[in-house]
């Protein structure tokens, strides 16, 4: 039988100016879910491409808590093939991808060796082994090439360094919002996506977690495109939040060397 996958988070928020606010963390593929906001009006639903839900909610003022539960039956995906439109998007500078301003960052090993496939592999190798993860390390604001000069972040700056990297060498790249059984801390996980022979598989340089029972939330150019709380007018304050992602299995073994498909 296939391991399921089970996801819960919990967070609270602070409204202080009405406005709309869009709330993505929704597992993809999700067998059963159900999320839930204390106040009880009326959602908009709005679908992104590759996958990404939100729900759309005109909160009033004062404090909310968001709740979410969801189970997944985790199994073998085909991998997603990478269209002409994904080449011309994810190839190119982002926010935190500034690819183009990365030249003098880049060993020249990358380039040397050619193969797309050996180049992922080696930048990710290479992010692993330069980078330290420091929980608080970052700000929201830092980029791929903050990060590389700090020589320090999380999990989202990991995957923007792998990202840049991958850009820079013309092999479209791609960050994705997960949810990560085996993750400690337990929290939002970032990895990234990048093309091999035409289809796109994950890796991930912190090397935190098994890439075999993720469970894709967003997928975007970078983290800009990917938040799981943003307002579309008002203002808010974020509270705290806690996510608990696990399996009734035990977990893969991943040595961070196979080719792997995030459902």
């Amino acid at each position: 039988m296939a391991p399921r996958a089970t996801v819960d988070v919990e967070f609270a928020i602070r409204v202080t100016e009405t406005g709309p606010a869009a709330i993505s963390i929704a597992a993809a593929h999700a067998d059963t879910e159900e999320l839930r906001v204390s106040w009880h009006g009326d959602s908009r639903p709005v679908e992104f491409e590759h996958g990404t839900r939100a729900e759309v909610f005109d909160l009033p003022a004062g404090e909310h808590r968001v709740t979410y539960h969801a189970e997944r039956v985790l199994g073998e995906a085909e991998p997603e093939p990478v269209t002409l439109a994904d080449v011309a998007v994810f190839t190119r500078p982002s926010r935190y991808c500034p690819s183009d301003r990365v030249a003098g960052l880049v060993p020249p090993e990358l380039v040397e060796l050619k193969n797309p496939r050996r180049q992922i592999e080696a930048i990710v190798r290479h992010v692993h082994d330069r980078l330290s993860y420091v929980v608080g390390a970052s700000r929201p604001t830092d980029d791929a090439v903050d990060t590389l000069l700090a020589g320090e972040g999380v999990c989202r700056d990991f995957a923007h360094v792998c990202i840049t990297l991958c850009r820079f060498l013309d092999i479209p790249a791609r960050y994705v919002g997960v949810y990560a059984p085996g993750l400690a801390p337990m929290d939002f996980h970032a990895v990234f996506e990048a093309a091999v022979e035409g289809h796109w598989y994950v890796f991930d340089a912190t090397r935190l977690a098994p890439r075999q029972t993720m469970l894709r939330i967003s997928t975007g150019r970078d983290a800009a495109d990917t938040a799981f709380l943003a307002t579309l007018g008002g203002e808010l304050d974020f509270l705290g939040s806690t996510v608990f992602a696990t399996t009734d299995a035990a977990l893969p073994v991943d040595d961070g060397t196979g080719l792997v498909v995030l459902g």
